[in-house]
């Protein structure tokens, strides 16, 4: 029986040991695991190899993430490759700014090996849908602007966006520079215009309204 290739990751890490831990829990897990000692030769090997998805430092000497992720956005064939940033405790603003540059989810380290393969597994299969809609012809909003159509407030619009992305509400407060409790209080909003009472009913009923509006375009 063929099995079907691994998916292949690209880990850019400029700390060496944080760099071997992560490549080889990965490789464990069956990944096919790439592995770059800073930024310029991670975009370097972006280019080469076209992985599936990268782990990328946030705070690092050549060339931070902020700029890894800048770059590789302004390349359409790479653009669409999930990128996870890897972060330490405290960089908010940081990690604010990558978020809204595009990227894909943040883990904070020490990274625990469940969320890290929890994170990595969810941000493939996000991939594979969003590849199965484009070819169905079926849409999916890709940023806070494209639910402008619901009758919510911008900023309403940007925390149903991370929400439906899978942001728990501590996550989309620090992506938005908002209080855990200005969260809690969108939502209650979000789920009264929408017409629900929990979180996955907003998610659900957000996307097929949106379905709706978006197919007689």
């Amino acid at each position: 029986m063929n099995l079907p290739p691994a998916h292949r990751l690209l880990v850019i890490e400029d700390e060496p040991q944080m760099l071997r831990n992560l490549v080889t829990i990965l490789r464990a897990e069956g990944f096919s695991v790439l592995g770059a000692p800073g930024g310029q030769e991670g975009l370097a090997l972006a280019h080469a190899e076209l992985p599936d998805l990268i782990l990328c430092d946030l705070m690092m000497p050549d060339l931070d993430g902020i700029e890894v992720l800048r770059r590789l956005r302004a390349v359409p064939r790479l653009a669409p490759v999930p990128f996870i940033f890897l972060t330490a405790r405290g960089e908010r603003d940081e990690v604010r700014a990558g978020m809204n540059l595009g990227a894909d989810d943040y883990l904070t380290k020490p990274v625990k090996v469940d969320d890290l393969l929890g994170a990595i597994r969810m941000r493939l299969a996000r991939r594979q849908q969003a590849l199965a809609a484009a070819q169905s012809g079926t849409r999916r909003p890709t940023q806070p602007a494209d639910l402008a159509r619901l009758g919510l407030t911008d900023r309403q619009n940007e925390v149903l966006f991370w929400l439906i992305e899978g942001k728990g509400n501590a996550d989309i407060a620090i992506i938005l520079g908002l209080a855990h409790a200005t969260v809690k209080k969108h939502l209650e909003h979000i789920f009264g215009k929408l017409g629900v009472e929990n979180r996955t009913s907003a998610i659900m009923t957000a996307l097929e309204r949106w379905a709706e509006i978006t197919s007689v375009e």
